[in-house]
């Protein structure tokens, strides 16, 4: 029987200027048996959470990094002794990482865990090297033996939706018991160990009243912070806004949404609003680079959505080539996927321009910090019902404020007055808007 040799895989380049990601849990045990391109562990990234296939097949000897840890681009995740057929020369597998952790068989494949068994008859057995840590804090666990043959000792398969509603409410699965094929644990399963009753920890007066939590700044959340951080100080941005009466768009979208199609959401028709205003005063389609004032010449534009990870902006490509109905299948596409955690590194990068509808927190106004390196945002509030002077006499009209933040570098308070006005004249009357397409 041929040895196995142990090979050795790193974190890859996730892409998009990533340097490293934070260990969110591990999906395979050392001693585990693998298949190729199986998800061994799921990073969060400064864009998004994924799984990370290994490109071997065979026994896990060693994991690297602890959960909570950041891992840098290049440093080792795990070992795996790779088992070749007899007599055949062992070659290391080269294969892309498709999808940022989509594998071949999909997530449904069964995993199967290697058992030492002292009495079993001789086999094929490569000790674990110790490769050297690349982050001082990198630990690893690793098996001193590992032996090939793998006895079939089936573990349930769970869902990654499943598995991250346990891990947020702090459920072990080991502890929840599948109804589910074969003992598949289910999200009902899930959903019944919450709603179980769980004994409060005592806690004296004195120990509540002093007991501050500090949350560290990771993943996502350190991002954020990082960058608006970055805009604040970098950009000299300011202001304006105005009231518009947003009856007729209103009524627009009613008449849309009768005809057969797809139907078409108020944010589709201010995206549509802000590609006709881009268009009409491309100096906000810009950015501020070193050789100076980039011009855009498309429109990816950014809108902000509120994820399980908090604030995101995903981008939709190209959104001054897609018609209107086009726009609100793609806006609901990326909510959708923001949601529920699905959006990849590239949904998320590469906006020029940034659409923030706060009105669906109920609120009226907003001055937002701008979402470097991008020059313009505007944003929307709540549509609500208000008295208003219409047509000489005093009504009830749906009116919302728009509020647009600039950075001061690329243009002047004309250009951005201008933009926000037209802006509100195609809420207002969008024939003006019908007019210019």
């Amino acid at each position: 029987m041929a040895m196995p040799v142990v090979r050795e895989f790193t974190l890859p380049d996730l892409g998009e200027g990533l340097t490293g990601a934070e260990v969110v849990r591990w999906m395979v045990e050392v001693g585990e048996v693998i298949a190729v391109d199986q998800p061994v562990v799921e990073v969060e990234t400064a864009k998004a959470v994924v799984e990370v296939p290994c490109p071997y097949g065979g026994v896990v000897t060693a994991r690297f990094g602890e959960v909570g840890q950041e891992v840098p681009v290049g440093a080792p995740l795990v070992t795996v002794a790779v088992a070749p057929a007899d007599g055949a020369p062992v070659a290391e597998v080269e294969r892309p990482l498709v999808g940022y952790g989509v594998a071949e068989g999909g997530k449904g494949a069964r995993r199967r865990r290697v058992v030492a068994n002292a009495a079993a008859a001789p086999a094929a057995q490569a000790p674990a090297p110790a490769p050297a840590p690349v982050a001082p804090a990198a630990t690893a666990t690793a098996s001193a033996t590992v032996t090939v043959t793998a006895a079939p000792a089936v573990v349930a398969v769970i869902s990654p939706l499943v598995r991250r509603m346990a891990r947020e409410h702090g459920i072990d699965l080991a502890t929840v018991a599948g109804s589910g094929p074969d003992g598949l644990v289910m999200r009902r399963d899930v959903e019944r160990a919450l709603s179980a009753p769980a004994p409060a920890p005592a806690v004296s007066r004195e120990t509540a009243a002093t007991a501050d939590e500090v949350v560290p700044l990771r993943g996502l959340r350190r991002t954020i912070a990082e960058k608006l951080t970055r805009s604040h100080q970098e950009i000299p941005a300011a202001t304006c806004w105005v009231d518009a009466d947003a009856t007729e768009l209103m009524a627009l979208r009613r008449q849309l949404n009768e005809a057969p199609g797809p139907k078409v959401s108020v944010l589709a028709l201010l995206a549509r609003i802000c590609t006709a205003a881009l268009e009409r005063f491309p100096d906000l389609n810009t950015s501020v680079v070193a050789e100076g004032i980039r011009r855009h010449s498309a429109v990816h534009l950014g809108f902000a959505a509120q994820s399980e990870r908090g604030l995101v902006v995903p981008v939709v490509r190209d959104a001054h080539l897609l018609r209107t109905e086009e726009l609100s299948v793609e806006l609901a596409r990326l909510t959708e996927a923001a949601r529920v955690g699905a959006l990849t590194p590239a949904e998320l990068t590469g906006g020029t321009f940034t659409l923030n509808n706060y009105g669906v927190f109920g609120v009226d106004g907003s001055t937002p910090i701008l979402n470097h390196p991008e020059a313009a945002m505007l944003g929307v509030g709540r549509i609500t019902p208000k008295p208003w002077v219409h047509e000489g006499g005093l009504a009830v009209r749906q009116v919302t404020q728009l509020s647009f933040t600039f950075d001061h570098r690329v243009c002047d308070g004309g250009t951005a007055g201008g933009f926000l006005r037209f802006v509100a004249d195609c809420v207002e009357q969008p024939g003006t808007l019908l007019r210019r397409l």
